[in-house]
């Protein structure tokens, strides 16, 4: 859906290089024509263009202006969508984080939860079991000693079991991250794989069982749990793509030279709309902003 909603951007300028790019991507799987049309269903819809003309009855604005008003209300109608689509996991999860939302839980034993942006969650911790599970996104645990069981911590391909760590674990798109700040932690994923993770390590998992080990820099890989996002000469597109994690609308860059600029900085995540500007500023860009949406160029 979300590659869908972008062609929908994208289409109505795209050049031929873009429109072979399309065709390749329609091409590439069913489920891809699928969610165009559903997409396509939503832009079209009577509730968008109800929701347009009533913005233009309200104030004059240019031809333009118009367009991009009418595209920035779907995009918040679209959101409500791609928010459906996930409603069975919705359902299984107790816990759950909307864009840009952090979540701090207690646990029965002790434990502290961080839930990042988009993320949901459930646990089960009494006298006789302690397990967690992380259905979509990221959390940092801070799991107390204990001489008891082991907290069990599931998500997606790869099971921690902690009696004394801090952790982060992410899971997305079938792919599962362990990253440890403190203490160890014993991972088991399929095929009987196990790991022992220590203080500093930093591994993925997939379908195909675990990656390779790498070293953790804590200032910035977990630079979100102090409410950070820090970047040392990133290319600006992978900059903007971790912003639109937490920005609860579109960031849309239309100049494909602006994805390449190295950029370096440390900036909050509570206002990502102020880390555009900031952005957009130390790389000469322009910034354009609406109602869920802001494009640069």
């Amino acid at each position: 859906m979300e590659q869908a909603i972008d062609w929908l951007v994208a289409l109505p300028c795209a050049d031929a290089a873009q429109q072979r790019a399309f065709k390749a991507w329609l091409l590439a799987d069913p489920e891809h024509a699928a969610a165009l049309e559903q997409a396509r269903a939503v832009w079209q819809g009577a509730s968008v263009r109800d929701a347009a003309v009533t913005l233009q009855t309200r104030r004059t604005t240019t031809a333009w202006r118009r367009r991009w008003i009418s595209l920035a209300t779907a995009a918040v109608l679209v959101v409500g969508v791609l928010n459906f689509t996930h409603l069975p996991l919705r359902v299984q999860a107790a816990h759950l984080t909307q864009v840009g939302e952090r979540q701090h839980l207690e646990l029965q034993d002790g434990s502290k939860v961080l839930l990042n942006t988009e993320s949901a969650f459930s646990s089960r911790v009494d006298s006789r079991q302690r397990q967690a599970r992380l259905y979509e996104g990221e959390a940092f645990f801070e799991v107390p000693p204990s001489r008891q069981q082991p907290l069990q911590v599931q998500a997606g391909p790869v099971r921690a079991d902690v009696l004394d760590s801090a952790f982060a674990v992410s899971y997305h798109d079938g792919q599962a991250q362990v990253r440890v700040q403190r203490g160890n932690v014993e991972l088991s994923a399929s095929h009987d794989e196990k790991v022992r993770l220590n203080a500093g390590d930093s591994i993925r998992i997939g379908p195909k069982g675990f990656g390779t080990r790498e070293r953790l820099d804590p200032q910035k890989d977990l630079a979100w749990v102090q409410g950070r996002l820090i970047f040392e000469n990133r290319p600006m597109g992978e900059v903007l793509a971790e912003l639109r994690r937490y920005y609860p609308g579109w960031i849309i860059n239309t100049d494909k030279k602006l994805e390449q600029v190295a950029v370096t900085g440390n900036y909050r995540l509570d206002n990502p709309l102020d880390v555009v500007r900031s952005l957009a500023q130390v790389t000469s860009a322009q910034v354009r902003e609406f109602p869920a949406l802001v494009i640069l160029n």
